[in-house]
């Protein structure tokens, strides 16, 4: 049996490392094309309802790659309710997780032109396991039987205030890892995301509200297991061309490009994120596109 004990060890290490990294890249939408992703404050921020899917892979193909998509619903009648459900999937090798949650959110009017206090939260089930088809060796082992437990359950908390041109905001992601410890330690096999705040500004380039402007922003992430992350960047926005232009520069030695176009209901997302530091050494660059399309607005 120590063979197998030592191939596990040894992957789950190696996988450890390659999928901590594709996770802390992050969904580089979530900064300005869905917020909703990593912020349920957000959900039904605007009237209407809102489809959001994105696809998240490292450039070079190599066997057990992370791969990380998302999916996203969210849906506001006009009034201060936001409705929404979002479901994930990390596929990294041998270890599949997908997460699925449903969202309230609130959205309060205070005093001064479109501003509004938003909170939200997000509740569901977050699922864990192995896939057997991969595995060399002997799969009735109880190290991987007892890795497969079903789903626990999980949430996201997050508040925000925004205005015509400020947007102050701040979430807990993943609450199970954010308030519990793993007793089984193979399940704690990437850092993850506990905590977000960011802060934007846009500036309008012109008297025009519809033409050029720019919206400077700084986030900040808490990482279990791993050291916090400063994302610095900007989004230039040309509405009367639909396309913006964003790009940011992640502490952990990562640099990202991303376009965005909308024509009419319809948007379209596509990002480029560069190692640019040590890290390079052993996580390939990844690139991230996503289709969102807007209607009952």
């Amino acid at each position: 049996m120590r063979p197998i004990y030592i191939q596990i060890i040894i992957f789950l290490t190696i996988l450890g490392t390659n999928t901590a990294n594709a996770q802390l890249t992050e969904f580089q939408s979530m900064y300005f094309q869905n917020q909703y992703i990593i912020n349920p404050a957000m959900a039904g921020f605007d009237k209407g309802l809102n489809l959001n899917v994105g696809y998240q892979r490292q450039w070079d193909p190599v066997p057990g790659n992370p791969v990380i998509m998302n999916a996203t619903v969210d849906y506001n009648s006009g009034d201060r309710v936001g409705l929404g459900l979002k479901a994930s999937s990390d596929k990294a090798g041998l270890i599949n997780r997908t997460r699925i949650l449903g969202t309230y959110a609130y959205h309060l009017p205070i005093s001064g032109k479109d501003q509004k206090l938003n909170f939200g939260l997000s509740l569901g089930v977050n699922f864990a396991n192995l896939d057997y088809d991969k595995i060399i060796g002997n799969q009735d082992d109880p190290t991987l039987q007892n890795f497969n437990e079903g789903g626990t359950l999980d949430g996201d908390f997050g508040i925000s205030y925004t205005s015509k041109l400020l947007t102050i905001q701040a979430a807990l992601p993943n609450l199970n890892s954010l308030l519990f410890e793993k007793d089984n330690d193979i399940k704690k096999y990437a850092d993850i995301p506990i905590f977000y705040s960011a802060i934007s500004y846009k500036i309008y380039l012109s008297n025009r509200e519809n033409d050029f402007n720019i919206e400077p922003m700084v986030a900040y992430r808490g990482i279990k297991g791993y050291k916090d992350i400063l994302d610095v960047g900007a989004r230039f926005n040309m509405p009367e061309n639909h396309i913006n232009l964003s790009a940011f520069y992640h502490s952990n030695e990562v640099f990202s490009t991303s376009l965005g176009i909308a024509v009419d209901q319809f948007g379209f997302f596509l990002s480029y994120s560069n190692y640019v530091g040590n890290t390079g050494a052993y996580a390939n660059n990844t690139f991230e596109f996503g289709l969102s399309y807007r209607f009952l607005d």
